[in-house]
């Protein structure tokens, strides 16, 4: 579910930052259960923390920003870097903002990502040749456990929507991860989830502004 369905208009203003290069970047693995990252050190490595730094300095955001982060390490790392830089509030820790989960793929090559989003792609085809159930995109990545696509826009468009809820006239920082935010920028742009590698995708530390299109 797109929580953004039906909204006309964003109380808030919306930014998302991908966390800097973290250890598992580093180390060419995937790490995404929150189990494995509370486990052991996927922090950001020394090229990450720069990064954020970098990021942070250079992003122009005011004090007042609301940052809100995934709980994993990287994440949790990269939003206090930038909190500490404007001098804001504790950064708010959403779940829902957590790094895409590949299943049986954790703890594996990095290369994996790919045969995830070839699954996504297909996915988004047989939607687009009405062989899905409703029309929508089968992602369910059931064989491997790969959280679906639309799993994760269910939960990161849940992020913005409480956000809203909360607040009016804010800068707003995302800090999460880069499946669940290019899946997240099809939300904003009212796109299926399974295409998100259609999108340009976010490097790490890069800081991008997302802005809700209209109803199709």
């Amino acid at each position: 579910m797109n929580h953004l369905s039906g909204v006309d208009r964003l109380a808030n203003r919306f930014r998302v930052m991908r966390h800097g290069q973290s250890k598992a970047n580093e180390a060419g693995v995937i790490v995404s259960r929150i189990e494995t990252d509370r486990r052991g050190d996927f922090g950001l490595s020394e090229l990450g923390v720069r990064q954020a730094r970098t990021a942070a300095a250079a992003c122009g955001l005011p004090a007042d920003t609301v940052i809100c982060s995934s709980d994993f390490s990287r994440a949790r790392q990269t939003a206090r870097i930038v909190r500490d830089c404007l001098g804001a509030e504790a950064v708010i820790i959403a779940a829902g903002l957590r790094e895409r989960c590949f299943g049986d793929l954790e703890g594996s090559p990095v290369g994996n990502y790919a045969r995830v989003w070839a699954a996504d792609e297909a996915a988004r085809g047989q939607a687009e040749n009405g062989q899905a159930e409703n029309g929508q995109a089968h992602s369910a990545h059931i064989h491997r456990g790969v959280e679906s696509a639309a799993a994760v826009l269910d939960r990161a468009t849940a992020v913005v929507a409480d956000l809203e809820r909360r607040y009016a006239g804010r800068d707003i920082l995302l800090v999460s991860h880069g499946d669940t935010l290019q899946i997240l920028q099809t939300g904003f742009l009212r796109l299926d989830p399974s295409g998100h590698r259609r999108l340009p995708h976010l490097g790490t530390a890069e800081i991008r502004e997302l802005r809700l299109s209209r109803e199709p």
